[in-house]
């Protein structure tokens, strides 16, 4: 048998992914809802749909500095004693002159009524006196206080917003499984909401694992790995909307991880470890989790994915409240992927998010690729929007293990189980990252 034969034959052997996602998420559930004020529900996502309960704008209301007015006096139409509006912009044509009878500030609360020839002075946001259906921009009269000269007519309805038409009562704001953003924090507020039903941000604990992990700060000597994984896997739990907890570096000891992976059960809605997810002699995590009591399987199963990179990877629960553990190889590049195709989906449902995963498109490659036969692989690329419309993606130097490469992706390349060449030209899935750029 070929070597290309035995590579094949190992890769059949494997779980594909999709089938180990579904498998794992469905043993999942979002997190209980809660009631939170307003100003703490940013970051969560809804827990379900928000109704408006007042209108936006309450009432009728100025949009712009000006003069509310009744657009048939503006316009002369009909009426002795008002000449046509000219339709010069800098105030030489013939104009039309209306008394002002009074100015309203956004604080101004008691209700006015315009009588046939005037007009009132206005700041925006200042209730609308009642039939005025126009508001004419200072830049377009004489700016007169006691009597003002209109040298151009808006159209009817200009600078004026009625109550409702943004937002009227009863309208969906939101749906549940949505994320409050700042925005929506803000129409919450508008229309009269003060707190709201969301989803908790799922509180995660990174643990480190490995005899020869040492900490940040020092360059590592031979038989020493300096820890990148913890506090990167941290930074990024943080940016998938969790509340993340950096444990540290835990020892290959099977009483030490044991008794910490139940210690933080109190604390953590999930946890991720890193590091020992192989078969290898130094790989604890996977014989200290999976290993069998009584005859029992251990708390953490351990499936050989069809993913490239890092093909190992470990789900499970542990402690009496059953808290999901997530388990990531310890090779820096295939925990970042790692976390990237199974925790962040994990955490994205725990916050009851929809959808889970991240956005992807269809995107033109400009560049040839080789990929594993049998493995879906997750490259760091650079995902572009192309002019005409559509994407592009451009592969990113030293291949999917390279720290460099994910530091510098805004998107990752996917190649499918089936794809061993993929070539310049051809239409290829990306996933976007939505990182800060």
């Amino acid at each position: 048998m070929t070597a290309t034969a035995d590579a094949e034959a190992a890769a059949n052997e494997l779980t594909p992914l999709a089938d180990y996602l579904g498998s794992v998420l469905r043993r999942m559930r979002a997190l209980p809802p809660l009631d939170l004020d307003l100003t703490q529900a940013y970051g969560n996502v809804l827990a379900e749909d928000v109704v408006a309960p007042h209108s936006f704008p309450a009432f009728d209301q100025a949009a712009i500095d000006g003069y509310a007015a009744r657009w048939e006096d503006i316009t002369g139409a009909g009426r002795g004693g008002f000449a046509s509006a000219g339709s010069s912009l800098d105030g030489r044509g013939r104009g039309v002159r209306i008394n002002v009878v009074g100015d309203l500030g956004a604080a101004s609360w008691r209700p006015v009524r315009l009588t046939p020839g005037t007009c009132f002075s206005v700041a925006a946001g200042a209730p609308l006196p009642i039939a005025a259906d126009v508001v004419v921009p200072i830049d377009w009269t004489d700016q007169g206080m006691a009597a003002v000269e209109i040298f151009r007519t808006p159209k009817r309805g200009y600078g004026v917003r009625r109550a409702g038409e943004e937002l009227p009562a009863g309208k969906v704001l939101a749906r549940a499984g949505t994320y409050v953003s700042p925005a929506l924090v803000a129409v919450f507020a508008a229309t009269g909401i003060g707190h709201v039903v969301v989803r908790p941000s799922p509180r995660v604990v990174l643990v480190a694992t490995g005899d020869e992990l040492v900490d940040v700060g020092r360059g590592s000597q031979p038989g020493q790995v300096v820890d990148a994984n913890s506090h990167a896997l941290t930074a990024a739990a943080v940016e998938a909307g969790a509340l993340a907890y950096r444990i540290g570096i835990c020892d290959d000891d099977p009483e030490g991880l044991r008794g910490l992976l139940e210690d933080q059960t109190l604390r953590a809605d999930l946890i991720i470890t890193t590091g020992g997810t192989g078969t290898g002699p130094g790989d604890m995590v996977r014989r200290i989790l999976s290993r069998r009591d009584g005859g029992r399987p251990g708390p953490v199963a351990f499936t050989d994915v069809a993913l490239y990179p890092g093909t190992s990877l470990g789900f499970g629960t542990v402690g009496a409240e059953e808290v999901p553990v997530v388990c990531l190889p310890g090779e820096p590049g295939a925990a970042l992927i790692g976390f990237e195709v199974l925790a962040r989906p994990a955490i994205q449902l725990l916050a009851g998010a929809d959808p889970v995963f991240r956005p992807s498109v269809r995107a033109h490659l400009l560049e040839t690729v080789s990929s594993p036969a049998g493995l879906r692989e997750f490259r760091p690329a650079h995902v572009a929007e192309r002019r005409g419309g559509g994407y592009t993606v451009q592969p990113l130097p030293g291949g999917p293990y390279t720290l460099s490469g994910l530091a510098e992706a805004n998107g990752l390349l996917v190649l499918g189980e089936r794809v061993t060449t993929a070539a310049a030209g051809s239409t290829v899935d990306a996933l976007l990252l939505d990182r800060r750029r």
